[in-house]
C-alpha cells in the first residue's frame, strides 16, 4: 500500500514522500497517528499544496536551528555529580540532565534532540551532539566533575 508521509518519520522518509508499506502497518499505525495518509487522487492534489507549506515550514525551522546553533557553538557545560569510592558516579548524566543545564543558561532544547549513545557514567570531558534539524547538528562540550 502506498501512503504519503505527513511528518518526518526516521525509518520511512521525510515529509511529503510517497512510500510503500504493508497495509496493516498503514491502517493500524501510520494513518491513526497522523503520520501518513493513504495515496488517493484527492490526497495527491493535497500533496502539492502541502509540499509548499512543508517547504516554508522547513525553511523556518532550519533558520531557527541555525540561530540556535550559533548560540550553542563552542558552548561548554559543567555537570557536577556525586561520586563514591574510586571516583565512581552515583547514577549517570542523561539527555534530560543536559537539557536542565541548558535551561540554566536560558537555552531551550528538547531532550530528544540530544543524541547520547548511552548515559555518561564516569568523570571526564565529552563531546555531545545536538541535532537541531536534519541538516543542522552542533557539538557541545560537557565536563563531568565531582562535587565537593
Amino acid at each position: 500500500m502506498q501512503v504519503i508521509l505527513r511528518k518526518e518519520f526516521e525509518s520511512l522518509g521525510k515529509t511529503g514522500d510517497v512510500v510503500s508499506v504493508k497495509p496493516g502497518y498503514a491502517r493500524n499505525f501510520l494513518v491513526p497517528r497522523g503520520i501518513a495518509y493513504p495515496m488517493t487522487k484527492a490526497n495527491l492534489a493535497r500533496l502539492d499544496h502541502e509540499k509548499q507549506v512543508f517547504a516554508a515550514r522547513d525553511l523556518r525551522d532550519r533558520k531557527r536551528a541555525g540561530d540556535l546553533s550559533a548560540k550553542l557553538q563552542g558552548l561548554r557545560l559543567i555537570a557536577a555529580v556525586q561520586v563514591g569510592e574510586e571516583d565512581r558516579m552515583f547514577g549517570s548524566v542523561t539527555a534530560a540532565d543536559i537539557t536542565e543545564l541548558l535551561k540554566e543558561r536560558n537555552i531551550e532544547v528538547d531532550r530528544r534532540k540530544i543524541h547520547l549513545e548511552e548515559p555518561i557514567k564516569h568523570l571526564g570531558e565529552f563531546e555531545v551532539p545536538i541535532r537541531l534539524h536534519r541538516d543542522v547538528t552542533v557539538m557541545i562540550t560537557l565536563d563531568v566533575i565531582k562535587t565537593n
